[in-house]
């Protein structure tokens, strides 16, 4: 966890205190909605289709139970009882009533977490690997240099106004759990032959109307020159950004209007005027970031205890262990995710009881430390092994226990038109309907890992085109039709779903998704090849015969 020091929680305390007098102003009429509407996005406050939301950082993916505790009183006082996680490791309130945003807000800031740069057209939470620090897979911890930069993009004065939002990620690890290459700036974080760190860096990625997957523009970058590099790329964009259609804003439009080499091309020349100034990242700097990051003083145990072996005796323990618990860098720990996808329930979201309870479990178990995933679960990434089977018993307890991580239940989905203002069509409904037709879990795990991501609009919140199935709802003379799109996928081989034919109505979704996994089931060449990889080697074609033909 980073240490936050006083600067920081008088900053925020002055931040809350300015947006309570807007508060003010704003219900006493002295200032309209239009003249609130800029003033409220800066602190991460949505007018959504009932009512204010309330959008809050989580600086990549990172939590402390205290803060989690605190986000729970703030479900239970101000909201509906519950939060939801967002594929960009934030956490959204959709009930606040406007009158109580400050005090919510007040609660939040007390213990370090808030709303600057939810919103607006600005550089918005980095995020990142919901396992760095304790995969072994990673060269370094991804969330330092995602401070480093959460610390130099706050109220960037040269980019607080850009022509669109702009979001970054960084991966340290071979397998992208950060989904960087669609992002507008991708980090992957590795070392050259002769053993330095730095970063591969991609530009253009992005989802929504138009999506593009990144582009390679550095293979490699040293890791002290990153704040000059992203200097050069935002200067770049903010000066050559389209500010005349919000529709081409973004750097993706940018990057494949002039081309990723010209795009480079003026990168380089803007970062050749700069990399030596201000921006160069000292030994010192790094070294003082570094240093704030305080990490778990890890017991000598012993891998797989007899507590554990003895523990897996039973099936529903075993089954959780085998599809939630993960590979730890230190013999003797474990990673475990724990699933907010209940069958049934809205994905991502948790009541205010079960974020005090992973408050307490993270306290009990996992020194105090809680991540957020882009897949809209929660992590606990420090587990000793011999803890694990009370660990489970309590999750079990509180109904988190699924073990559908990765499976194709374990569904993404964005609010859609039960919330959201700009949703064409209802997602999460759809998303609870599929997920009671794989309630089996058997069945579930014969189908193997396959990822659904529902949007409710072309937005794409629900990342629906990098989705192995990916479902878009868009509206037809006023009634709700989807669009399904196989073979996506959000990792480090990142790539654009394929349109598998016509939009189908509401009520054909569940059946149709239902279709396509059986079609999968009988064309793969096994048990061992994916969904993915039967699309990649079949094409969508064999899918679009078979489903249609049913509907």
């Amino acid at each position: 966890m980073y240490a936050y020091d006083e600067f920081d929680r008088a900053f925020l305390a002055e931040r809350v205190a300015e947006f309570r007098d807007q508060v003010g102003r704003r219900l006493s009429g002295a200032l309209s909605e239009d003249e609130f509407k800029p003033l409220r996005l800066m602190n991460g406050v949505y007018l959504q289709l009932h009512a204010y939301m309330l959008r809050i950082a989580i600086p990549y993916g990172t939590l402390n139970a205290a803060q989690l505790r605190r986000m729970a009183h703030v479900a239970r006082v101000y909201d509906r009882g519950y939060g939801h996680f967002t594929t960009r490791q934030n956490i959204q309130f959709n009930w606040i009533k406007l009158d109580e945003l400050p005090e919510a807000m007040a609660a939040l800031a007390e213990v370090g977490v808030h709303g600057i740069q939810t919103s607006g057209n600005c550089i918005r939470n980095v995020t990142t690997d919901q396992w760095a620090a304790a995969t072994p897979e990673e060269c370094d911890d991804p969330r330092i240099w995602a401070e480093i930069l959460r610390q130099y993009s706050t109220l960037h004065p040269e980019f607080t106004y850009l022509p669109r939002k702009f979001k970054i990620a960084i991966t340290a690890a071979g397998h992208d759990r950060a989904a960087i290459k669609v992002h507008d700036v991708g980090l992957r974080l590795h070392r050259n032959s002769e053993g330095e760190l730095g970063f591969e860096v991609l530009v253009g990625g992005g989802l929504g109307r138009t999506p593009f997957v990144g582009k390679s523009i550095r293979p490699f970058l040293p890791a002290r020159e990153l704040l000059s590099y992203i200097e050069a790329i935002m200067r770049v964009y903010n000066q050559y950004g389209r500010r005349d259609n919000i529709y081409k804003a973004r750097i993706k439009i940018l990057v494949h209007e002039i081309g990723a080499e010209e795009f480079s091309k003026a990168v380089e020349a803007e970062w050749a005027a700069i990399r030596d100034g201000a921006l160069h990242l000292t030994d010192e700097a790094i070294a003082e970031i570094r240093d704030r990051f305080i990490y778990p003083a890890f017991a000598p145990l012993e891998n797989e205890p007899a507590a554990l072996t003895e523990a897996l005796a039973d099936p529903r323990f075993a089954t959780w262990h085998r599809n939630s618990v993960h590979a730890h860098k230190v013999p003797g720990y474990s990673i475990v995710t724990i699933s907010l996808k209940p069958v049934g329930a809205p994905p991502g979201d948790a009541t205010a009881d079960q974020m005090d309870v992973v408050a307490d479990l993270a306290e009990r178990y996992g020194f105090s430390e809680i991540r957020v995933g882009h897949e809209q679960n929660l992590c606990l990434p420090h587990v000793a092994q011999q803890d694990l089977p009370a660990l489970w018993a309590a999750l079990d307890a509180a109904g988190l226990a699924t073990p559908n991580v990765n499976l194709v239940n374990d569904i993404i989905a964005c609010p859609g038109l039960d919330y959201c203002a700009l949703a064409n069509a209802r997602a999460i409904p759809v998303a609870q309907e599929i997920a009671k037709r794989f309630a089996d879990l058997d069945r579930a795990r014969g189908v193997g890992r396959l990822h659904i991501n529902i949007s409710g609009c072309i937005n794409a919140c629900g990342h629906h085109h990098v989705g192995h199935i990916g479902i878009l709802g868009v509206e037809k003379n006023g009634q709700e039709f989807y669009q399904i799109t196989l073979g996506g996928r959000a990792d480090e081989h990142a790539q654009l779903g394929t349109l598998l034919g016509p939009a189908v109505s509401y009520e054909q979704v569940p059946g149709l998704v239902e279709d396509v996994v059986d079609t999968y089931m009988e064309l793969r060449a096994g048990p061992q090849e994916l969904f993915i990889d039967t699309v990649a080697r079949l094409g969508v074609e064999p899918f679009k015969e078979r489903v249609y033909a049913a509907h």
